[in-house]
Formats: structure tokens, sequence, C-alpha cells
């Protein structure tokens, strides 16, 4: 039962607490304060009778009394006998309840309790991204045309991001930075959705999310292991050491994927051939093809990436361009 503060004196006027929590923590995790004054409190009221921490609090031999209480109610028995109430916020607040509150204490004409705003439980980092598989889970069962969407038909906006991703880097644009990042992580949190459809073998983004986690924790023995590594080099090594017995690859050229931009592709087997110590002679041929070739090959070697360098390039050549136009204006 809770516990009484009747009789603590005519000159207190009690306390009410507004006692929210985040749905994105597991039910019952509660912080000690949310506790102490659940347990300490003569009245406790949530007007949300689907409220997931109800099941818990009862369990903890806390009464909850399922009403939605008006301000003055609440005030008046807070105030008479220096009583203390909590209320457990729904996930949308109680607005009509604090507006009210609001009201009086601005009134400069009630004699009000004690009020507090309490957070019964803080986010954990990540925590959004439970929000985030939640609506696309709410967005693929009810949208016409996400609904019907198969991974094959993403694969475009998938690419369309990833540049404009490498744009906002490129530019140095934070805000840019910041959505397209968020739209980079829809398309893997759509693909992990769809893929939780699949009749035959459904994975969903838990198991996504489970396999880089294994991944990154195998792949960095210096960190979660007992290996050591002082320098970036060194972790490199232990990067393309546990790769290799991982993949176990009958060719270095295995893995890279032949569909991405040309100079970049060049440039991942030239880099693929150099750290498997091949010296590997460049096929002759004419055209430019084969002198773009020689180049990417050249550049990686220097230590360069083509790809940036020529997009490096192109943008400046872009500005030349707008600077021709205006001087012919």
């Amino acid at each position: 039962m809770n516990a009484s503060r009747n009789g603590t004196g005519l000159g207190d006027p009690g306390r009410l607490v507004l006692l929210t929590t985040s749905h994105r923590v597991a039910p019952g995790l509660l912080s000690w304060p949310a506790w102490r004054a659940l347990r300490a409190a003569d009245r406790v009221l949530c007007a949300d009778l689907d409220h997931p921490q109800l099941p818990y609090l009862r369990e903890a031999g806390v009464d909850v009394e399922r009403a939605e209480p008006a301000a003055r109610e609440l005030v008046e028995y807070c105030v008479d006998g220096g009583r203390m109430a909590v209320v457990l916020t729904s996930a949308d607040g109680e607005s009509a309840l604090t507006d009210g509150l609001a009201r009086m204490a601005g009134s400069g004409r009630e004699r009000m309790p004690d009020l507090e705003l309490l957070p019964g439980s803080y986010d954990l980092p990540g925590a959004r991204l439970l929000d985030l598989v939640q609506v696309m889970d709410q967005i693929r069962a009810e949208c016409p045309w996400s609904g019907e969407r198969t991974s094959a038909e993403l694969v475009k906006y998938g690419l369309e991001e990833a540049y404009e991703l490498v744009e906002a880097i490129e530019e140095g644009d934070r805000q840019a930075l910041r959505e397209e990042l968020g739209d980079v992580l829809l398309q893997v949190v759509f693909h992990a959705r769809i893929a939780q459809d699949d009749p035959d073998e459904p994975f969903s983004i838990d198991d996504v999310a489970a396999g880089i986690v294994d991944k990154l924790i195998h792949r960095h023995p210096h960190v979660f292991g007992e290996e050591t590594a002082h320098t970036a080099d060194e972790v490199r090594e232990h990067w393309l050491r546990t790769k290799a017995a991982e993949k176990r690859r009958d060719s270095v050229t295995e893995g890279v994927p032949l569909g991405q931009p040309a100079l970049a592709l060049a440039a991942k087997l030239a880099s693929r051939a150099r750290t498997a110590g091949l010296d590997v002679a460049l096929p002759r041929g004419e055209g430019v093809g084969y002198e773009l070739l020689a180049l990417a090959v050249r550049a990686e070697g220097e230590g360069v990436e083509p790809e940036s360098a020529l997009r490096a390039a192109a943008r400046a050549y872009r500005d030349a361009i707008l600077l021709a136009e205006g001087a012919s204006d």
C-alpha cells in the first residue's frame, strides 16, 4: 500500500508530482526517485488505462487510481492536510491538467502545493531508433505505396541517398549531413522491414544490427579482445587479417562490387592487389578508358581517392562554368 503523509502539519501545502516516463525504455525501469515518490504518495492517479507501467506498479504494491483528475481537485486534495499526489502522465502528456495548474499558480490567489515534474525514466542513447522502427512498421502496414515496395525497387533511391550524403560531406554542410544520414538510415530500416515479410528467408532490423555488432566486435580484437594496436596501421592489419579469415576467398577480387563508379572500382581493385602483394601489370589497350585506369591505379598508390579527386575537380569546373555564364550576362 502507499505510505501516508497525513498529519504533517497545517503549514505543509502538500506535494503534487507529475511523473513522466519514456515509451522507449522498458516498462518497470523507473528511477529510484520515481519509485520513492510512488511509494510515499497518498494517491497515485493515471488517466491512461493502457499505460505500460500499470502492471509493474501493481506488482510493486502501488495502488493506482484510473482517473483523469482536474487541477483544482488535486490542488485542494494536496493542500488540505499536506498530502502528496502523483500523476502518472500519458505519452501525450496531461495538457488540461498542466494548463489548469499553471492558471491557478499564476493567479497568485491560490494556495498551491509544491509542484514537481519528475522524470521517471530517461531515453538511452540510440533510443529514438526504436521510434523509427515503429514508424516504419506502421507505414509498411498502412501506406499503399510503401506496403508494396520490394528491395529491388528501392535500389535507385539507395544510390541517390548515398550520393546526396557524399555531397553533404564534401560541401561541409552540417545540417544537410544530418538530414542525409537520416535518409540513408531510412533505407536500411525500409529494406529490413521488407525482408521481414519474406515468406522463405525473413529477417528483421534486429538481425541486421546483431550481425554488424558481431562483425565489429570480431574485427576489433584490440578493443574487445586481447590483441593490441597502437597505430592506425596496426588496426588495419587486424581488420584485414580477421576479414580474410572470415571470408576465405579464392581471389582478392571477390566482394568488390562491379556496379560502383568506375574510378572507385579501379582504385578498389588496385588496393586489393597492392595489399595482397601482387605485382599486376596494367592491361594494354587504346582509348581513354585505359588512360583513366592507369590514372586511378596511380592515384590509389599515392594515397589519393580518385573518385573524390575527380568530384573535387568537377565542382571546380562547375564553378568555372557559373563564372563564365555570369560574365556573359
